[in-house]
């Protein structure tokens, strides 16, 4: 299955508007759909990180923090009240929440507002900046606050957003600590009628009609900050084992796959379809096909599936790379394991086997994973409560319990004695040597029979890719490929010995038929200076579902592409 994708080639001078009339465009939607859409992309602000203002010589620190503008990416404040230092440097510390301690330095929070509550003589407002789940509550007494401060309270509504200032202080409630506020102003005003994420669960199906704002929800923040630090070891550990990071192209003619699921991308005018021109017959006569001679590439080109095959030219010239990006599916699926638009984590390791591929897989799990028990313990703590009861029981064991080890031969007799106790349980009961494990599969094994992470290799040839290197000791029956299961997820990794023969690739691309001549470039690397090498490649938001112990794929990824939807 191909779809038609669409992707802006030209700009309008507008610095705010890609695309438009006047200029060749790349479409991208399904091939009996022809609408484009204009892109527009907003111009940038510096973020605000410090709040300057006049230094002031009254040495009280009663409140006094009056009407402020913005000038620039600052904010200019008439007067404040602040420590000695403070005043010397004239400049009002901003500190996220979640590295607040107690200090007698006066300082800004800014954030969203979750909740107020007022009482007679003060007010509790919890602000959420992101950095954290839990967020500040700032007290602010009525008798420490100025008019103004107090007419802002007056106004205060779920979502607005403000800047407080105060000092962080030991609490005398349930959290730790807290902002004993002098000042608050408002940023940013809030209807409390309209806004669609009042003070309510709402289920993560309703979330997603609104990804442009479920990042202000528990759930979604905690989900970008593990997988912020996901990204950031993977990248870490990597980078330590000195590994070359490649950025590979994500419009290509090749299918690295072999599959056929592939988005087309194309500046063909699809709105007038009578006008598309049309390939011809060795006699001169129009055929059904589109002469793709005449597109913006002068050949079909699609979004890669994969980087792997771009990865390989660098490993066989800098021994280890590996690739981190966006990689599309154009596979009809709705289930909570697939998107259309996703990014994989790929290496490639020159000189290396199967066996090397597994055990980089297993370290870099292993690191990633206990990175983020280190640094993500409030998120990690609050999935366990919402979402997966043993979850951190669960990722103890990646960080610290040895990965399983079976082949596939071995796999198939495990599955056949298991399901022939009650074939009645199993959806897909049917196993055999050839068959492609199915999530049910794949869960038994490393959840009942291996209860942890566990490497199934050595797959049937026929249901892997044509790269995958065939095994001599069973007659090219299988190739030297792996896949490894993860409790709860199933697959998380997949990777194989890459084929360096060169006639055994070649035959092995006509037995898929895929024209060696599209491909000339990857068999260069086996006709000049050829080495054994092996990668595998993970998927990011699947490791993302794994470590939040959150079912759907869907809530890995700020804004997720599947068939049907492609919203914001």
């Amino acid at each position: 299955m191909c779809l038609i994708a669409a992707v802006c080639a030209t700009a309008r001078r507008s610095a705010h508007v890609v695309g438009g009339a006047g200029g060749s465009s790349m479409r991208v939607g399904f091939a009996s759909a022809f609408q484009s859409t204009a892109v527009r992309t907003s111009s940038t602000v510096a973020p605000v990180s410090l709040l300057a203002r006049p230094a002031v010589t009254s040495s009280s620190t009663a409140a006094a923090t009056n009407a402020f503008s913005r000038v620039g990416s600052q904010m200019v404040m008439s007067a404040t009240a602040a420590t000695d230092s403070d005043v010397a440097t004239g400049v009002l510390k901003r500190v996220k929440t979640a590295d607040v301690t107690p200090s007698d330095e006066v300082v800004s929070v800014k954030g969203w507002v979750r909740t107020v509550r007022k009482q007679k003589t003060l007010a509790f407002v919890e602000v959420n900046d992101g950095s954290s789940l839990s967020g500040i509550q700032c007290v602010m007494p009525f008798d420490s606050i100025d008019d103004d401060t107090r007419a802002e309270i007056d106004k205060l509504t779920t979502g607005c957003s403000v800047d407080v200032t105060g000092k962080i202080v030991e609490s005398q409630g349930k959290q730790a600590v807290e902002l004993s506020g002098t000042a608050l102003r408002i940023v940013g005003e809030c209807s409390g009628d309209g806004y669609p994420l009042a003070k309510k669960r709402h289920s993560l199906e309703y979330l997603r009609t609104l990804a442009h704002l479920r990042p202000r929800t528990n759930t979604i923040a905690a989900v970008a900050r593990v997988r912020s630090v996901l990204a950031g070891s993977i990248h870490s550990f990597f980078q330590d084992q000195g590994f070359v990071y490649v950025q590979t192209p994500l419009i290509t003619a090749s299918d690295c796959e072999g599959a056929g699921e592939m988005f087309r991308v194309t500046t063909l005018d699809l709105d007038n379809v009578s006008k598309l021109p049309m390939a011809k017959d060795e006699d001169g006569k129009a055929t059904d096909g589109v002469d793709y001679a005449e597109d913006f590439f002068a050949k079909p080109a699609y979004l890669t599936v994969s980087g792997q095959l771009g990865g390989e030219t660098h490993a066989c010239a800098l021994g280890d790379i590996y690739t981190f990006g966006p990689t599309f599916r154009a596979e009809n699926s709705q289930t909570t394991r697939h998107l259309a638009e996703f990014n994989m984590v790929e290496p490639e390791m020159a000189f290396a086997d199967l066996t090397s591929a597994m055990d980089n897989a297993e370290s870099m799990l292993k690191y990633t994973v206990g990175k983020t028990l280190e640094k993500c313990d409030e998120d990690l703590t609050f999935f366990g409560k919402f979402y997966d009861k043993g979850l951190k029981e669960k990722l103890d064991n990646v960080v610290n319990k040895p990965f399983a080890r079976v082949s596939y031969r071995d796999a198939i007799k495990f599955l056949q004695e298991e399901i022939a106790k009650d074939p009645s349980k199993w959806q897909f009961p049917d196993v055999e040597f050839g068959t492609d494990l199915a999530t049910e599969h794949e869960r038994w094994l490393a959840e009942s029979k291996f209860n942890s992470c566990v490497f199934v290799y050595n797959y049937p040839k026929c249901i892997k890719a044509f790269y995958m290197r065939d095994n001599e000791e069973d007659g090219g029956e299988t190739v030297n490929a792996m896949d490894l299961l993860v409790p709860g997820v199933g697959e998380l990794v997949g990777g194989s010995q890459r084929e360096e023969r060169l006639d055994v690739l070649v035959d092995k691309m006509k037995d898929s038929d895929l024209d060696p001549e599209d491909y000339w470039w990857y068999l260069d690397l086996r006709r000049y200076g050829s080495v054994p090498h092996a990668g595998y490649g993970l998927g990011f938001e699947r490791l993302v579902c794994y470590v939040c112990g959150i079912e759907n794929i869907r809530e890995a990824i700020a804004f997720p592409r599947y068939p049907g939807h492609a919203e914001f």
